[in-house]
């Protein structure tokens, strides 16, 4: 009964079809005659400003097909507003979504700008998450008429992952005017829910007859310059990649020698807590396919994260400077409606220090992950995770995880076990969302035994942890007046935190306004008595956030302000984070922006300690929707105590990125990085890296 109840619930009554055509469309951004013979859409429901509101401009959509090629044309008429036009995220845009599995939980999504710029990507967890790390080949077309505009788009096939002999598809449409901040969906999108694909419309009688494979190859070349205690060394480098899709559902990758050289460098943070930085995977060879390695998520409000068992910048982790060598690694990830599975393997070379002593020794990586859908709407997971050095230097972990639906929430959960040099242990994590109502009910449970450690091969550095939060706020929407939603409501956490017997309890009101201004404002105060680092103390913690984007400039700020123990510098005293981005659109190509972070460091005697200040100014120039320059700053210094006038650079980061998307998918790319560190009272140079990375595209 509840499996037939969520399957209504969830199921959208729009139904489109993809006709088929011997003749292609030329895609230029003109609907010619040939579009005249194609389905179309044009029931297009209002999501932001208004909810459910009719849209201020009607959208048409068309489809059509050959035997190799899905195409997609939209006329967006303008005759209320005049279309936006500056190249980037900020202007008026369309939006493709498939689901070409219909698997009614991941869809890929095309994202065509009014000035040509193209974004893609995968949308995840029934479309709560979003990974834009996904790069797909196809074409599109925009012109801009006196009263409307018109986007054709080409998807090649062979350039995705569908369901052999699956003639249904899950498809939605959207439509972004900027002058207005409204988005139009084709299928219903309620605040209250989100983006669903499990709501997407049927796109019927899809076809596809295409044949061969797609085969993607591409070399890197880089110059590396390094300036070290006195020392220059040039070291030029090179690496092979590869990408082959065997199959519709099937994806090989592989890498050889690859360096990534600090050309995507991490951004400075001042750590003050107990447990290292949690850094975003930025290299391109792990970071394809993460929709299959990940764990699941619960989407909005979740305060619920599951324990990352696995966490790929432990493979050829950073040493300072430099980083862990990997001679190379090998991917193989398949898909189909209701089964995911992903393997892939790595190898490290040793890395020595500048006396020649071996700090790290070569390691073998390896990972296996695999997810099910069984029957009554439950995901299963399962993932083996492991590193071996030798026989007594080695890390694995076997997790099972896992998914339930239900007709009012959902539940996800996490067992997992890790050997680390022959001690073993376990850990489990658990968390739950429900909506009834106004009322938003979530929960999580988390425990971490003592001798559970992945330090090599994951991310869990809270070994013996125990914690249990909730968070339960109202949520009210609005279909008219300033205010567009407004949650408010409590939360609260107990945890015991490694090496003490006591639990901490903490309680927080939070507070999260939207306004359909396109401002959100976010506030938090919590407090509570907390034990750790041998000591207790009343936690005091303030938390405001604000933020608002538009079509010419965007801007946001946060401040934090907390009462707890600053490991850094081992006193129990106050400490302060306080965090401004902006930016504004000069001309269409150009656009400065800046962001910059204030660390505020307080003495036991609650006067100032130190200031730590952040700035990255930055520049992006638009040559044309293809062809970017990027030119970006980022300053380090510290203010002791409050003399200002006694400001000294710690450290200093140039960089230059010319990119050139020549090609779908085929990129040229010059790059520097200048990093320069304060040492006996001026800023020498650590490395000056340039590098020059081509991409080219091969179908065969």
């Amino acid at each position: 009964m509840f499996i037939l109840l969520w399957a209504l619930l969830g199921q959208s009554d729009k139904i489109i079809e993809t006709r088929y055509s011997d003749i292609a469309p030329k895609i230029d951004g003109f609907i010619e005659e040939i579009w005249q013979q194609a389905d179309s859409a044009n029931d297009f429901i209002q999501f932001k400003p208004y909810e459910k509101g009719i849209p201020t401009d009607t959208t048409v959509v068309y489809l059509l097909q050959d035997k190799n090629n899905l195409y997609v044309a939209y006329r967006c008429h303008c005759r209320q507003n005049k279309p936006t036009v500056y190249p980037g995220l900020y202007e008026d845009y369309v939006v493709l979504y498939l689901d070409p599995m219909a698997s009614k939980n991941t869809a890929y999504f095309f994202q065509t700008t009014i000035s040509g710029v193209i974004e893609d990507g995968m949308m995840l967890d029934n479309g709560l998450n979003t990974d834009a790390s996904w790069d797909g080949v196809w074409y599109r077309g925009v012109k801009i008429y006196d009263d409307r505009y018109e986007v054709e788009i080409k998807i090649p096939f062979k350039s995705i992952r569908y369901k052999k002999e699956l003639s249904e598809w899950g498809v939605n449409f959207a439509r972004y005017t900027a002058a207005i901040r409204e988005t139009d969906y084709w299928t219903e999108v309620l605040l209250t829910e989100q983006f669903l694909i499990s709501k997407f419309g049927a796109l019927k009688c899809v076809e596809p007859r295409s044949t061969g494979y797609y085969f993607e190859l591409y070399p890197e070349a880089y110059v590396r310059y390094n300036t070290i205690s006195d020392d220059e060394e040039i070291k030029p480098s090179g690496s092979l990649n590869f990408k082959w899709d065997a199959t519709p559902q099937t994806t090989v990758n592989a890498t050889v020698l690859p360096d990534f050289a600090q050309i995507e460098s991490d951004p400075y943070a001042l750590n003050l807590s107990q447990y290292p930085v949690y850094l975003s995977e930025r290299r391109p060879f792990f970071i394809e396919g993460f929709d299959i390695f990940r764990m699941p998520s619960l989407g909005l409000f979740s305060i619920v994260s599951l324990l990352k068992v696995f966490y790929s910048r432990r493979i050829g982790k950073s040493m300072g400077d430099e980083s862990v060598p990997i001679l190379g690694g090998i991917k193989l990830t398949t898909k189909s409606e209701k089964f995911n599975a992903g393997v892939f393997g790595a190898y490290t070379d040793e890395y020595r220090d500048t006396s020649n002593t071996i700090i790290e020794p070569a390691r073998t990586f390896g990972v296996f992950r695999a997810k099910q859908r069984m029957p009554g709407n439950i995901d299963l997971g399962t993932l083996f995770n492991g590193m071996y050095a030798n026989q007594d230097d080695y890390n694995y972990v076997v997790d099972v995880d896992g998914v339930l639906n239900n007709p009012v929430g959902k539940m996800i959960f996490q067992a997992a076990v890790s050997d680390r040099n022959r001690k073993r242990d376990w850990a489990a994590s658990m968390g739950y969302s429900a909506m009834y109502k106004r009322l938003l009910m979530t929960s999580h449970c988390e425990l971490v035994g003592d001798s559970f450690d992945v330090s090599e091969i994951g991310y869990v550095p809270w070994s013996g942890r125990k914690r249990i939060d909730t968070y339960n706020p109202f949520w009210w929407t609005y279909s008219e007046g300033f205010v567009r939603d407004w949650t408010i409501g409590p939360g609260g956490y107990i945890v015991q935190e490694p090496g003490s017997n006591d639990w901490s309890k903490v309680i927080y009101l939070a507070t999260w306004p939207s306004f359909r201004n396109g401002q959100e404002l976010l506030c938090r105060i919590a407090g509570g008595p907390y034990y750790e680092a041998d000591t207790n103390y009343l936690l005091r913690y303030m938390y405001f956030e604000t933020w608002q984007s538009g079509s010419k400039n965007w801007w946001g700020t946060y401040l934090s302000c907390s009462y707890r123990y600053n490991y850094s510098r081992n006193i129990l005293a106050y400490q302060s984070m306080n965090e401004f981005w902006g930016g504004y659109r000069v001309i269409p190509s150009l656009s400065p922006e800046i962001e910059s972070y204030l660390w505020v460091e307080w003495d036991t005697t609650n006067s100032i300690l130190a200031m730590t200040l952040v700035m990255t100014p930055e520049i992006t120039y638009s040559v044309s929707r293809d062809i970017e320059l990027r030119i970006f700053d980022e300053i380090v210094a510290l203010i002791p105590e409050t003399h200002v006038a006694d400001i000294a650079l710690s450290s200093n980061r140039l960089g230059f990125l010319f990119s050139w998307n020549f090609l779908p998918k085929s990129w040229f790319y010059i790059a520097v990085n200048d990093y320069r560190e304060r040492v006996d009272e001026r800023l020498q140079s650590k490395y000056f890296i340039s590098a020059i990375k081509v991409k080219y595209l091969f179908y065969f």
